[in-house]
């Protein structure tokens, strides 16, 4: 008996030391990086502007958390899944980074996650967009902030087709963000009884989407749904205009813009687009704000929901890491887990054991040239839909840290 209770406080003490070890900030630094599209399709929308947001960020708190120093390092991953998931091995492996965020390009943050949730180590999606982050592929070690293609997705779709917008067709991004968009815009166009009649992939970064109009146009869709995002998306609206799409009765529908995409095609071509996003610069005096001191630092551009998921998310770590007085990966996200979400941005909210961070999404209209009273002034709110209604229910995502 004696032996055995030996053992015992053996391994209570054992387990007692393991939990003292995990429960402490590793080489007495915070260390963020920031993985982001510095130089291609994406980086309107996140790059400089995400890094500048993390930087506010970590000016918000002082420059520490739990008293430690923040570190901030950032790279650009050029949109290829093999140099984002090497800059996350070196990173994690060699360079003391205990969290990454932004992660625009949904194939590159699939590739991420993986070596996160190997690691232990949190990653904190705002720009990737892919619901398979929180379905089949979600992680124990993964938040996906900002929205998600299911989300975008089911409350265009419903707006659209409730205005009798039946017949689709996809102009779709070749790659894992595209695919997933097309798949579960598809799905909710027929679930509230419409019809995807065809689609067409065009590649990433594409020019020239003459050809993949034209087939579009053909296709005599009352709708032409955008599966594409960045640069591609404005391309698209602004050749879209040049080919008289729109004057021919079609309608276009982007399944995600942004303010910088909306700025670079301009009111007169994008007047009228329907579309949802988590964020708008002008919604409120907070909203404001923010966007205001980002674009003085980012050379006047104004920020959009991804720039902001940067910032909101970050904020929201530094209370988990506080709490927990520990950088570990899956202790930090199961505390960002159990406290409700607050921050000047996105407002109050939470996040499920999926991942999903949940909060209201708005259904935009852009507005005419005559509409607009000042620079950047660009949408209406034409809806504000709450989290249970904009986000795909928990239990139908398979995620497996879903019970």
């Amino acid at each position: 008996m004696k032996r055995i209770v030996t053992k015992t406080l053996a391994a209570a003490l054992l387990l007692g030391s393991a939990g003292i070890s995990q429960a402490e900030i590793s080489g007495d630094v915070v260390k963020i990086g920031v993985l982001t599209d510095m130089s291609s399709v994406f980086s309107d929308v996140t790059g400089a502007g995400s890094v500048e947001a993390a930087k506010m960020a970590i000016e918000k708190l002082g420059g520490k958390i739990a008293g430690k120093p923040i570190e901030l390092v950032f790279a650009d991953h050029q949109n290829k899944a093999d140099i984002g998931a090497g800059v996350a091995r070196r990173w994690f492996d060699a360079e003391g980074v205990d969290v990454i965020v932004d992660l625009p390009n949904s194939a590159v943050a699939l590739a991420v996650n993986e070596i996160a949730r190997e690691r232990g180590k949190a990653i904190l999606i705002s720009g990737a967009a892919s619901s398979d982050l929180t379905g089949s592929k979600c992680s124990p070690t993964t938040v996906q902030w900002t929205y998600d293609t299911w989300a975008l997705a089911n409350s265009t779709a419903k707006a659209v087709v409730a205005e009798g917008g039946k017949r689709w067709y996809f102009l779709t991004a070749d790659y894992a963000f595209g695919h997933a968009m097309q798949r579960d815009a598809g799905a909710l166009v027929e679930a509230n009884g419409g019809k995807v009649i065809g689609s067409v992939r065009h590649p990433l970064n594409t020019n020239d989407f003459s050809s993949f109009l034209i087939q579009a146009q053909s296709s005599r869709a009352e709708i032409i749904g955008l599966a594409n995002a960045g640069a591609d998306t404005a391309n698209s609206i602004k050749q879209a205009a040049e080919f008289g799409i729109t004057r021919g009765g079609q309608k276009l529908v982007g399944l995600l813009i942004t303010i910088p995409d909306i700025h670079a095609v301009g009111l007169k071509a994008a007047q009228g687009l329907m579309f949802t996003g988590a964020f708008y610069w002008n919604r409120n005096a907070e909203t404001r704000k923010f966007s205001e001191a980002l674009a003085k630092r980012n050379r006047g551009v104004h920020p959009d929901m991804i720039q902001a998921g940067v910032y909101a998310s970050i904020l929201h770590y530094a209370k988990a890491v506080e709490k927990t007085n520990s950088d570990d990966g899956k202790t930090v996200v199961d505390a960002m887990k159990a406290m409700p979400t607050d921050d000047p941005l996105f407002g109050k909210g939470s996040i499920r054991a999926d991942g999903r961070k949940l909060h209201p999404i708005y259904l935009f209209k852009v507005k005419s040239p005559e509409e607009s009273k000042e620079p950047w002034d660009y949408y209406n709110v034409v809806q504000t839909i709450e989290p249970d209604a904009a986000f795909r229910p928990v239990a139908a995502g398979s995620c497996p840290l879903v019970k």
